[in-house]
C-alpha cells in the first residue's frame, strides 16, 4: 500500500515519540522533565482535537461565526442570586420576607441550570434544622418534608472485616439528637414553593454561564448561556444568544467548586489570605486528598458495601438510584473573601461545611440568611452607599464571623488537617478526642491544610495497582449502570463542558505520568484513554452526557488542565428527591 509522504512523516514522528517517551519513563524522568520533552519530542505530531467550546477557542476568531447575531436581550432586578440550592433559596426567601414586612418593591430573581428546582441536590443527608427554623418557624405546620428524626447513631471504624466501635460523647459534632434524615432535593423544591409564595421569580432551567461586569470593575450581574451550539463548535440554524440579567448586587451559591465562583476568586484575589480548599466525594466521603492513582472512589465504594458491618444492611435491597457529589472540607481557615463590588458568596460555593458533622446545609442557609440581611437596608436606603456601580456590602462578611456559623465552624477547624500527621486516621481521631471534647476547640493554634487535592497524587510508578473485586449485581454495581440511574441527560450535539485548557497534556502529563487518574476518579466515566485510529498511541475521549455535575475532575487533575463550565441549562442529573 502506498502511503502519501505526510503521513509516512506523521507516522515516523508519532512513533519516534512514543519510543521516547517510553523510555523517559523507564528511566524516572521528573514529571515536569518528562512533560518538557514531551512537547520538544512531539511538536511534529498533531493532537486530536477534543475541546470546541467558545471559552477555550473563541468565536470572534471563527469564520464560522461571522454574520451571527450575538446581542442578547438584557433584564434588571433588584437582587440576582445564581443557585437554587438551600443557600441561595434562603437569602430569596428572606430578602422577601424583610420586603414584605417593611412594606418595599424589591425584585429577586433566582436562576438554577436544573430543569427542576432541586433536581440537581444530592446530599446525605441528615439535616440540622436550626436555620429552618430561624427563616421558617412554622415549617411543621406548613408541611416541610422532614418526617424522619434520628433515633440512633452508630460511629465505627471498618478493619478489612471487622468493625471497631467508636463511643459518640456528649458534645462532640458526630451526635445527631434532633437532626432529621431529609431527602434534600425534596426539601430543596419545597423552599423553592415557599419563594414563589413570597413573589420571587425562580427560573429553572436556566444556567448562569458568564459574569459580567460594570466599566469600574464591579459585578453587574450575569448571562445565562447561549443554546443551539453543534459539537464542533459552529452555531445549528436554532442558535440562540443567552439573556443577561442586572442587578445592584448578584449572589453566587452555585455550590461546591462553583465555576463562577473560580473566576471571581482570581478576578478580585478572594483566596489571598486563606488556606486552600480541600475536598471530599459524596459517594462514601472518600477523601479527595488521596495519593494514589489507581484508588477509584467508585469501586472503593462498592467494596465497602461488602463489609461483614455493612452488607447485612443492603442485602434484598434493590438499587433505584445513583450519585456523586464534591464537598468542600475546608473549614473556615479555607473560606475565601465572601464580599466583592457588587456581589457575595454563600453556602457551598466558599466552603461552610463542618466536616465532622458532614453536615452544611444549615450553615449555607444561615450564611444566605446573613447575607439578604445585609443587603435589604443598603437596597433599599434613600441613596445608595457605594463607591461602585455594583453595591458592595462589606457588612455580610463581618456579620457571619460574628454569628453561630463561624463559631461552629472554628472550634472544628483543627479537626480535618489533623489527619495529616505521621499516625494518620488514629493521630486525627486522639487529636480530636483531646482537643474538641475537651477543650473544645479553643486551643491557641490553627493547623494547616498540606497544599491543593490536584498536588497529592504520587506518579504512578511510585504506587501499586489496585486490584477491585468484580461487583456482583446485587450488592455492588458496575459503573455505567450506575450511571443510567442518575437520570442524567445532555443534548449530545453540543460542544463537551468537560473543557481542556490544552488537549495535548492528558496523553502527554496525565497519562504518562499518572496513569490517566481522570479514567478513574470521575465517578461517571466521563474520561477514557482509547486508542487512536492509527494504532498508534491513545487519546483521551470525553464522554460529556455522563456528567453529573459532581466537578471532581475540574477538583483533582494533577495537572489542573480541566476546566468545568456549565452545559446548556436543563442538562445533567435527574436527582428526584436524592
Amino acid at each position: 500500500i502506498l502511503m502519501p509522504r505526510y503521513v509516512t512523516v506523521f507516522c515516523l514522528a508519532a512513533h519516534r515519540c512514543a519510543r521516547l517517551l517510553q523510555k523517559i519513563k523507564t528511566e524516572h524522568a521528573t514529571p515536569q522533565l518528562y512533560t518538557a520533552l514531551h512537547r520538544r519530542a512531539c511538536s511534529t505530531v498533531s493532537t486530536p482535537r477534543i475541546t470546541t467550546h467558545y471559552t477555550i477557542h473563541p468565536r470572534d476568531k471563527d469564520p464560522r461565526w461571522e454574520g451571527v447575531e450575538m446581542e442578547r436581550f438584557a433584564d434588571e432586578a433588584d437582587v440576582v442570586i445564581v443557585g437554587g440550592g438551600p443557600a441561595g433559596l434562603a437569602a430569596a426567601i428572606r430578602l422577601k420576607q424583610l420586603a414584605n414586612k417593611h412594606e418595599k418593591e424589591l425584585r429577586v430573581c433566582l436562576v438554577e441550570k436544573a430543569p427542576q428546582i432541586g433536581a440537581h441536590t444530592l446530599s446525605g443527608a441528615c439535616l440540622e434544622p436550626s436555620a429552618l427554623t430561624e427563616l421558617i418557624p412554622d415549617w411543621k405546620e406548613r408541611g416541610a418534608p422532614l418526617n424522619t428524626p434520628v433515633t440512633e447513631d452508630v460511629f465505627s471504624i471498618l478493619t478489612e472485616k471487622y468493625r471497631i466501635p467508636v463511643p459518640i460523647l456528649p458534645g462532640l459534632p458526630m451526635q445527631n439528637h434532633g437532626n432529621y434524615i431529609v431527602r434534600m432535593g425534596n426539601l430543596v423544591r419545597w423552599l423553592g414553593e415557599q419563594a414563589e409564595e413570597l413573589g420571587v421569580e425562580l427560573y429553572p432551567g436556566y444556567a448562569a454561564a458568564e459574569v459580567l461586569f460594570h466599566e469600574d470593575g464591579s459585578v453587574k450581574g450575569i448571562a445565562t448561556n447561549d443554546v443551539g451550539i453543534a459539537k464542533d463548535g459552529s452555531p445549528k440554524d436554532i442558535f440562540e444568544r443567552g439573556m443577561e440579567l442586572h442587578a445592584k448586587v448578584t449572589l453566587f451559591g452555585e455550590g461546591c467548586h462553583g465555576h463562577l465562583a473560580k473566576q471571581l476568586y482570581n478576578k478580585f484575589n478572594l483566596r489571598e489570605n486563606c488556606e486552600p480548599q480541600t475536598y471530599a466525594i459524596g459517594l462514601k466521603e472518600v477523601g479527595l486528598d488521596y495519593t494514589n492513582p489507581y484508588l477509584s472512589p467508585f469501586r472503593e465504594f462498592q467494596r465497602w458495601k461488602h463489609h461483614p458491618f455493612v452488607a447485612p444492611t443492603l442485602e434484598g435491597g434493590q438499587r433505584i438510584a445513583y450519585g456523586a457529589r464534591a464537598l468542600n472540607e475546608g473549614g473556615c481557615q479555607s473560606i475565601p473573601k465572601l464580599t466583592f463590588p457588587g456581589g457575595l458568596l454563600i453556602g457551598c460555593s466558599p466552603g461552610f461545611m463542618n466536616v465532622p458533622k458532614i453536615k452544611g446545609t444549615h450553615t449555607a442557609m444561615k450564611s444566605g440568611m446573613l447575607a439578604a440581611e445585609a443587603i435589604f437596608p443598603k437596597l433599599t436606603a434613600e441613596t445608595l452607599d457605594s463607591e461602585t456601580a455594583g453595591l458592595h456590602v462589606p457588612e455580610y462578611a463581618e456579620n457571619l464571623k460574628n454569628s453561630w456559623v463561624w463559631k461552629e465552624l472554628y472550634a472544628v477547624r483543627n479537626i480535618r488537617p489533623s489527619f495529616h500527621n505521621y499516625f494518620g486516621l488514629y493521630g486525627g481521631m486522639i487529636y480530636t478526642g483531646i482537643f474538641y471534647w475537651i477543650f473544645r476547640g479553643k486551643e491557641p493554634w490553627t493547623l494547616k491544610h498540606c497544599g491543593t487535592d490536584a498536588n497529592q497524587l504520587k506518579p504512578a510508578k511510585e504506587c501499586t495497582p489496585i486490584e477491585y473485586p468484580k461487583p456482583d449485581g446485587k450488592i455492588s454495581f458496575d459503573l455505567l449502570s450506575s450511571v443510567a440511574l442518575s437520570g442524567t441527560n445532555h443534548e449530545g450535539d453540543q460542544p463537551p463542558h468537560l473543557t481542556l485548557k490544552d488537549d495535548s497534556i492528558p496523553v502527554a502529563r496525565n497519562l504518562g505520568i499518572y496513569d490517566g487518574p481522570e479514567q478513574r476518579f470521575c465517578p461517571a466515566g466521563v474520561y477514557e484513554y482509547v486508542p487512536l485510529d492509527t494504532g498508534n498511541g491513545m487519546r483521551l475521549q470525553i464522554n460529556a452526557q455522563n456528567c453529573v455535575h459532581c466537578k471532581t475532575c475540574d477538583i483533582k487533575d494533577p495537572s489542573q488542565n480541566i476546566n468545568w463550565v456549565v452545559p446548556e441549562g436543563g442538562g445533567g442529573p435527574a436527582y428526584n428527591g436524592m
